[in-house]
């Protein structure tokens, strides 16, 4: 079969390219440009690519064309395959019919940690024997490709993304997963841009597990009010899971970790199921978040009989994560520049506690580009502030957005003066480095969080600091 995407170069796109190649078919591609690291990939996974759009790409009449959602009414390309009568699909229809099917989809859901959770849970199975495919939203870097095929019948793990599919199928991608298994990890308002309110929004995660069937599994936080709203509409079992500390409700969470004294880089934690403690348990991931995170994803393992505990905890010790989680970019001048993805008030705070525990030395200089259509307004304008108490130095980035209307846009220099004078908003990039550069000492650490390029700031900050040691005198003996 020839398969033609279109907006080829997104994350969800490119690895859907990737998948259905090892399928077996004829996949071409076109987007706006091919730049790294996706153009490159795409390539070497064997995707046609086809620079700019236009109708032409259709002149060989592929047998199925999937729109991605970067596409609106009058993409020249999409009109065009509507118009001839093509068959198209979006992206998480063509997954579901051609890859789920004749899977078990295990769904990855939530607003926070769905990237590093659903990538840790495939790790977990592979390790376990279970064979499984995946699809998820970032970099893994315990396997090649951010997709991987699996076996017919074996789990299937997807990352249940609540933004919607096309402009065609206004519906949020995880509905068509059809989940037999499932995590949730968090319901927090997000996506202001297609869900205008939080009962909006948790509305979503009511139909995805409302659909899920009766012998299925759902693996909820028990810490967060909201998701206890929703597993309460499931038809299914119910497995609740949460840290020592956290307020559940009425809940009975099944499986219960409670952190300790992070040491040697690792973040351990006591793992109890049903009441009974395990070994403790050794993470690589920093941050009570990540615990969190890790409870989830071997709860479900071992919830669906796919994994044993001592599997479990023997595998997870040497997960070695996701790209732009938390990732460390290198060390120069004696600074450590990290890179995460977090843009939500809540993901900010949980990036920066996890750094501050992993790192307590020295000082936490904490770079915040807001450009997500969520970040860039003003819905969490009140929280941010209270994000950044974990950083030494706050430093806020201009809105990645400047379209956005100034009465929507969220004020980033009144977030710095709310801060305080640890806090300071630049005018641009440029300014940026230049701060870093004068408030940055050996021992001290750097994360750089945003969920786009941050105009390349990451080697940029890595190669004048390393230009700065460079012109530091030798220390004298």
């Amino acid at each position: 079969m020839h398969v033609h995407l279109i907006g080829v170069c997104g994350t969800g796109m490119g690895s859907l390219a990737g998948l259905l190649v090892a399928a077996g078919h004829r996949v071409t591609g076109s987007d706006a440009a091919f730049h790294p690291p996706m153009g490159p990939a795409l390539k070497a996974w064997g995707v046609e690519t086809l620079e700019g759009y236009s109708p032409d790409h259709l002149d060989a009449r592929p047998d199925l064309v999937v729109v991605g959602n970067v596409c609106r009414p009058d993409h020249p390309e999409a009109r065009a395959a509507i118009e001839r009568g093509l068959p198209y699909a979006s992206f998480p229809a063509t997954l579901a019919k051609h890859f789920l099917e004749a899977r078990e989809p295990f769904v990855v859901a939530g607003t926070h940690g769905k990237t590093t959770t659903s990538t840790l849970l495939a790790y977990l199975l592979d390790r376990a024997g279970a064979e499984p495919g995946m699809l998820v939203g970032g970099i893994p870097r315990d396997f090649d490709a951010s997709f991987r095929l699996g076996v017919e019948g074996a789990p299937f793990v997807v990352e249940g993304d609540e933004y919607d599919s096309a402009f065609f199928e206004k519906t949020p991608k995880l509905w068509q997963y059809r989940a037999r298994a499932a995590i949730l990890t968090s319901v927090e308002h997000d996506h202001i841009d297609i869900y205008p309110d939080p009962v909006a929004y948790r509305a979503a995660f009511e139909r995805f597990v409302e659909d899920m069937p009766e012998d299925g599994v759902l693996v909820a936080w028990a810490g967060s009010p909201e998701v206890r709203a929703v597993a309460a509409r499931a038809r299914c079992r119910v497995v609740f899971y949460a840290l020592s500390t956290d307020d559940v409700g009425d809940a009975s969470p099944t499986w219960v970790a409670a952190p300790i004294q992070p040491r040697g880089g690792m973040a351990p934690f006591e793992l109890f199921i049903g009441g009974s403690a395990t070994p403790t348990v050794i993470s690589p991931m920093s941050g009570h978040h990540n615990v969190l995170n890790a409870t989830a994803a071997m709860a479900l393992a071992a919830e669906t009989g796919r994994a044993t505990v001592p599997q479990l905890l023997d595998a997870l010790r040497s997960f070695r994560g996701v790209r732009r989680r938390q990732e460390l970019l290198g060390v120069a001048d004696g600074v450590r520049v990290y890179d995460d993805f977090a843009h939500h008030p809540t993901a900010v705070r949980e990036t920066l506690r996890g750094l501050r525990a992993r790192h307590p030395e020295g000082s936490l200089l904490a770079v915040f580009e807001p450009r997500s259509a969520t970040a860039s307004r003003r819905l969490h304008q009140e929280e941010y502030p209270s994000a950044f108490r974990s950083a030494d130095v706050a430093i806020l980035a201009p809105v990645g957005r400047p379209e956005i209307a100034d009465g929507e846009r969220l004020d980033v220099a009144a977030i710095a003066a709310s801060i305080g004078d640890h806090a300071l908003a630049p005018a641009s990039h440029e300014a940026i480095l230049e701060e870093l550069l004068a408030r940055a000492r050996p021992g001290d650490t750097v994360v750089l969080m945003s969920n786009g390029a941050f105009g390349g700031l990451h080697d940029r900050t890595l190669a004048a600091l390393a230009r700065r040691a460079v012109g530091r005198p030798a220390p004298q003996n």
